[in-house]
């Protein structure tokens, strides 16, 4: 288990110190197709805590981003009834790095190369500390939940399957 005062400097980063958010550095292994259940075992912290941030697009090829805890599964289907579109589908890696800058696996919310709007399960905002990807792979960084707030205009939805 690594934890590092200060990380690596990636676009994320150095859009939460431009608007002086307060967080935390983790680096731990990162594994190919391990997820939020490996950073969370390598950084000893609840997988609930552990945000995914997951890019999607609508039926009109929008992209939008999805922030779900980590031991939980999107219904697109409730996803889409609760932004009043017709289909939200993940996006293909490629695309969802074209939109974001960053490689899947690596993708923050913060410092994306295009603004999507941001939705968010509404009960991560009710823990008191979330671990997200501070843009790299094998990198989280942990701040409040109230931050999200504060840097997004958020749409709150509860899509999250077991």
């Amino acid at each position: 288990m690594m934890k590092a005062a200060s990380g690596p400097e990636t676009q994320a980063t150095k859009f939460l110190r431009e608007h002086g958010v307060v967080f935390s550095s983790h680096l731990y292994e990162y594994e190919e197709r391990g997820g939020t259940n490996a950073s969370s075992r390598e950084l000893g912290v609840d997988e609930h805590s552990v945000v995914k941030t997951l890019v999607m697009e609508d039926e009109s090829a929008k992209p939008l981003i999805v922030l779900m805890h980590g031991d939980r599964k999107v219904s697109t289907k409730e996803l889409a009834r609760q932004a009043g579109c017709k289909k939200i589908e993940p996006c293909k890696p490629e695309v969802a790095n074209r939109h974001t800058g960053f490689l899947v696996g690596g993708t923050s919310p913060f410092g994306t190369k295009k603004k999507m709007p941001v939705y968010v399960e509404k009960t991560i905002l009710d823990l008191p500390e979330i671990y997200i990807n501070g843009g790299r792979r094998g990198y989280l960084v942990s701040m409040s939940p109230s931050e999200l707030a504060r840097l997004f205009d958020l749409h709150l939805v509860e899509v999250a399957l077991a």
